[in-house]
């Protein structure tokens, strides 16, 4: 079998799992149930990193697998995924297909420079980054299902053009030339777990789960 197995991309393929099994819940009509999963696959992507980080006797071709496979499950988790999310809302005088087309894009655009960037910098140095180009791509992982528990506060006939707004905005931070400092990684974890929290209680509040 070709590709390299081991445990540094385990937890990235469990992400990847989450991301197609909340797109089959979003044609079944189960929302809720789909946000959750966009949110599991954010929490694995935060640690998946560190864990590859963690094997200290993988070759260079393992790590650049490693890079390019993380890349790819992220533009599923977070492009594509988020893309199904939006048009399921509405075509929406076109709202629909654009932002679902904006963020694939958007996406796609910023991995595959990250890619060539974050080979290069591997390289040169074994340090840490201390802040990104752009919005990471795995900020939809927050950002959206925060927005969806939000809704209840907008009308739901405007709903779906805020949500889709949202993501053309994002879209574009994706690959604006801003630094976007990295927060540590108990920051992020603090505020994903806050979010899962926040989320499952919610589901459970409203018996869906």
């Amino acid at each position: 079998m070709i590709g390299f197995y081991n445990y540094s991309v385990i937890l990235t393929y469990i992400g990847l799992a989450s991301s197609v099994y909340g797109i089959t819940q979003i044609f079944e009509g189960h929302d809720a149930i789909a946000f959750l999963c966009l949110l599991l696959s954010g929490i694995c992507d935060l640690f998946d990193g560190k864990i590859a980080r963690s094997m200290k006797n993988r070759t260079d071709h393992e790590k650049v697998f490693g890079i390019q496979i993380d890349s790819l499950c992220d533009l599923v988790c977070f492009g594509v995924f988020p893309a199904v999310i939006g048009y399921h809302y509405g075509f929406n005088y076109g709202l629909g297909l654009i932002s679902a087309i904006m963020i694939v894009l958007g996406a796609v655009i910023r991995l595959g420079y990250f890619n060539v960037m974050e080979e290069e910098r591997q390289r040169q140095t074994s340090e840490l980054r201390k802040q990104y180009q752009g919005l990471p791509v795995t900020t939809v992982a927050i950002i959206l299902p925060l927005l969806y528990l939000g809704r209840q506060n907008i009308p739901a006939r405007y709903f779906p053009f805020v949500f889709q707004g949202f993501m053309i905005l994002i879209s574009i931070l994706f690959v604006l030339n801003i630094n976007v400092k990295k927060l540590s990684i108990k920051g992020i974890l603090i505020l994903f777990t806050m979010g899962a929290i926040i989320f499952i209680g919610y589901l459970k509040f409203n018996h869906i789960i």
